[in-house]
């Protein structure tokens, strides 16, 4: 069957369909030799489909569930010779070629989701969608009362606002959960040492609604792309349900900031 060049190449995971689309115009992409135009369509079974000389082989799709321990970067090769998840993978006898979605910091520790599926991982990673992470944060001391309310408004960190879905202090003020939709490098950690605390352990409990259940640290669990895509809410999704959820009148949460009559304004380091 016949589909678009741009949707084949982000199926066979080389990249974004966006991306795809960028590979077409610069006339990196072939079919049966002839230089592909953007919007043809192909068939992978009987069309010979080469980007950048290489032919394009749909692959089968496979999904991983991974907890990452603490001292592993999520590159499949690290220059300066770090462990890599690919490691954990070759233990696991997982040989085919498979990718992180996203990045979880060298020091950080917690859920990956690993995948060829290049489709997916975008729907994953994009800005627009606003998938939700979940982060379990251990200080070195306990998270003041203040600071919470700060972080509840907005810290600003390199010139731009750390927009909070949730925290949640546990009984132990030292521990707390953080849910946030963005992907800056180390943002957590950059917002923290904005508001001088010192992060001890930082733990990726959940991407959406995916989390850790039944999987230990440096554990692998297969699952497949139906199970992701219903752990992933899109940003409309997400809009909906807060306006399915919203509390009547007079029942806001005591805890939230606009029912302390409280502006919504970032919090600025002063160091």
């Amino acid at each position: 069957m016949e589909e678009r060049i741009q949707k084949l190449i982000a199926r066979a995971g080389i990249c974004s369909r966006r991306k795809a689309e960028e590979l077409i115009m610069a006339r990196k992409v072939r079919v049966n030799g002839k230089v592909a135009e953007l919007g043809q369509k192909a068939d992978p079974k009987t069309d010979r489909i080469t980007v950048s000389g290489r032919t394009l082989r749909l692959e089968k799709k496979l999904y991983f569930l991974l907890y990452k321990p603490k001292g592993y970067v999520t590159t499949m090769s690290d220059e300066f010779g770090r462990p890599c998840v690919k490691d954990l993978l070759k233990e696991k006898g997982i040989r085919e070629r498979i990718f992180s979605v996203g990045r979880l910091d060298y020091d950080s520790e917690g859920l990956i989701i690993l995948t060829n599926d290049g489709a997916l991982s975008n729907r994953i990673t994009h800005p627009s969608f606003e998938v939700k992470k979940t982060y379990r944060v251990v200080l070195g001391k306990p998270l003041k009362e203040k600071d919470q309310r700060k972080i509840r408004m907005g810290v600003e960190v390199e010139g731009k606002t750390v927009e909070v879905s949730g925290i949640n202090v546990h009984e132990n003020p030292k521990v707390f959960e953080i849910t946030i939709h963005e992907g800056r490098n180390r943002i957590i950690r950059k917002m923290m040492e904005a508001l001088n605390y010192k992060i001890l352990r930082l733990i990726r409990v959940k991407i959406g609604e995916i989390n850790l259940t039944g999987i230990k640290e440096g554990d692998l669990k297969e699952t497949t792309r139906e199970e992701i895509e219903l752990g992933i809410k899109s940003k409309e999704e997400g809009k909906k349900q807060v306006r399915r959820s919203r509390p009547a009148p007079g029942r806001e949460n005591k805890d939230d900031f606009r029912s302390q009559g409280m502006a919504r304004r970032p919090y600025r380091s002063r160091r």
